[in-house]
């Protein structure tokens, strides 16, 4: 009975107990509360602060540098979207980065540096933040990294420069750095145009240093802009071509080419040899990357011929129609000689020209001042810069004496004495072509404005009347008895000058030479000027009506079926001729 009893006795809650339970969770409630109100009402700003040093960035997005296009919008310079491998030291550090030794090394594999070498410059730098282990990779490449989800590494935006036209067009276009600026040419020039300004943003990124979010934006930058300009890659093509085959033909050391448009100075090509390929790193040697166009300089020769004859008639010593005696085929100036090839005999200031004849050119100089012949030379520009604002460009060399010899006056008409760059001969011609006005010449195309290009003011350095007559003089230098038969165009008759200098060495000349050719066409009706400089071609073919004049030909050629300018047959060459006569 009693056993029954005690087991039908229910436990009891203890008063006391419960009251200390009770006590003791809400005292725990209570705590937890104030806590979590403290951390996130009282004093957040701390823990805050804490988190934004260990997570929040600022960064800056990336700005794609501006296109470089020729006159007809075809690629020249494109940035082409890249990816740059980050290290953050501190954070591999923490979280025992190195431990998965097999996904390192298959890192290194991919990116093509030695695991020992990623392991110890990370460790050398234990407190950066930063450190880049490879720049410009491929999205391929990038991809796989991201697989490989190792710790304290992150991918960020960059641009790699890409070049389509490739050595054709390369030392105009220049180069840019791993850190996409301009250091040659074109991409140096217009660095901040083309670069712009990129947009600073505060950002929040996760233990693995990918963004999660973007908090703020800091500064609004600006965007960079394209650049048109002015050549036209179809003559760019060709004329780089055919300088190249001209060169390796004549095993010359260098040359180059300019092609101008007459009436609005822009220039369509401007080609050098030799050249190199601008994506390929390995081949950007500094006599490669020179754009020899406008930063060699060589002395002209008998390229210079027209003009003294121009500044004769100009200063009224000359009359188109004399004849000038050449015989014997020199001459004695002091105590030194200028010599013709051979006895030249009488000829006209005309065949003076066509023939090249040194002692002619030389007696007509005799006429004036040597500061006459020099400010012609001045005002056609050299001794100037053409305002590309080209790094590398030479204004060329013209040695200032208060007295000039006879012979020093004679050296003067013939081209040696000082020197000049290929563009300044363009530029030269151009006048002649141009009714005796100069246009500045540019490299950017020249805006529009309803349908018409606007085109700065022309000077007028020669007069109309003499630049017509010195140009007509020399069309006759294609035909029998002239000196660059093989600068003969079919349809588009040429006026040009052949140039042959020899090449200064210490104590006088040496035996290399520069071949040049500079001609205008259609000599009617110009529309363009080449001018070609070979630089020390080997073998027999070494004078400018041989080495330059068929470059300038067949480049010439192309460039005016290219712009669709019509041929003309001979009888309707006569009928133009004959009108002019009559006016």
């Amino acid at each position: 009975m009693k056993a029954k009893v005690k087991a039908n006795i229910r436990p009891e809650l203890s008063p006391g107990r419960f009251k200390f339970l009770v006590w003791l969770l809400s005292f725990i409630f209570i705590v937890l509360v104030a806590k979590a109100a403290s951390i996130q009402v009282i004093s957040p700003d701390k823990l805050r602060h804490e988190s934004d040093i260990r997570s929040v960035r600022t960064n800056e997005l990336e700005v794609q540098r501006g296109l470089i296009t020729d006159r007809y919008n075809d690629m020249l310079a494109v940035s082409v979207p890249m990816l740059a491998l980050v290290a953050d030291p501190q954070l591999i550090a923490q979280n025992d980065g190195f431990a998965d030794v097999n996904r390192w090394q298959a890192l290194a594999e991919v990116i093509g540096v030695p695991y020992a070498k990623i392991k110890h410059r990370i460790e050398s730098n234990p407190k950066l933040r930063w450190l880049y282990l490879k720049r410009q990779l491929t999205p391929g490449v990038a991809n796989y990294i991201r697989q490989l989800k190792l710790p304290g590494l992150l991918l960020s935006e960059e641009s790699r420069r890409y070049y389509p036209a490739g050595e054709t067009i390369a030392q105009l276009i220049g180069i840019t750095n791993i850190d996409d600026q301009g250091i040659e040419g074109i991409e140096r020039a217009y660095d901040q145009w083309l670069t712009g300004t990129s947009d600073k943003v505060d950002i929040r990124r996760n233990n693995t240093g990918e963004v999660v979010e973007i908090l703020s934006e800091i500064k609004s930058g600006k965007p960079s802009k394209d650049l048109n300009l002015s050549i036209d890659l179809r003559i760019q093509s060709l004329a780089y071509q055919e300088l190249k085959n001209a060169t390796a033909n004549l095993n010359a050391t260098s040359a180059s080419l300019v092609v101008l448009d007459v009436k609005t100075g822009e220039i369509l090509a401007m080609a050098n040899t030799p050249s190199f390929n601008p994506n390929v790193t390995s081949q950007r040697q500094p006599f490669r990357v020179r754009n020899r166009a406008i930063s060699d300089t060589f002395e002209p020769g008998s390229t210079v011929k027209p003009f003294v004859i121009a500044a004769a008639l100009e200063a009224g010593v000359l009359k188109p129609e004399e004849v000038i005696a050449t015989s014997p085929g020199y001459m004695r100036l002091g105590g030194s000689y200028v010599r013709d090839g051979r006895d030249l005999g009488d000829l006209t200031v005309q065949q003076v020209l066509l023939k090249s004849s040194n002692v002619g050119t030389s007696k007509i100089a005799q006429r004036m001042p040597a500061q006459e012949i020099l400010g012609t030379y001045y005002a056609l520009g050299l001794g100037s810069f053409s305002g590309l604002q080209l790094n590398g460009e030479q204004d060329g060399l013209i040695n200032e004496r208060y007295r000039w010899s006879d012979f020093e006056k004679a050296t003067l008409s013939f081209g040696y004495g000082f020197t000049v760059t290929t563009l300044q001969m363009a530029r030269m011609y151009s006048v002649l072509a141009n009714e005796g006005k100069m246009m500045p010449v540019t490299i950017l195309k020249r805006a529009k404005v309803d349908g018409e290009v606007q085109l700065p003011e022309a000077t007028q350095v020669l007069s109309k009347e003499v630049a017509d007559k010195v140009l007509k003089m020399l069309v006759g230098i294609t035909k029998p008895g002239g000196t660059a038969l093989k600068a003969h165009i079919e349809g588009y008759p040429v006026a040009g000058k052949t140039g042959t200098s020899e090449k200064a060495v210490a104590g006088g000349y040496g035996n290399d030479y520069v071949a040049s050719f500079v001609g205008v066409a259609p000599a009617h009706d110009p529309k363009l000027v080449i001018a070609v400089m070979i630089n020390e071609p080997k073998g027999d073919d070494y004078h400018g009506g041989d080495a330059a004049a068929p470059v300038f030909a067949k480049v010439m050629a192309g460039a005016l079926q290219m712009l669709n300018v019509e041929p003309v047959i001979e009888q309707q060459l006569q009928f133009v001729n004959l009108q002019e006569r009559v006016r």
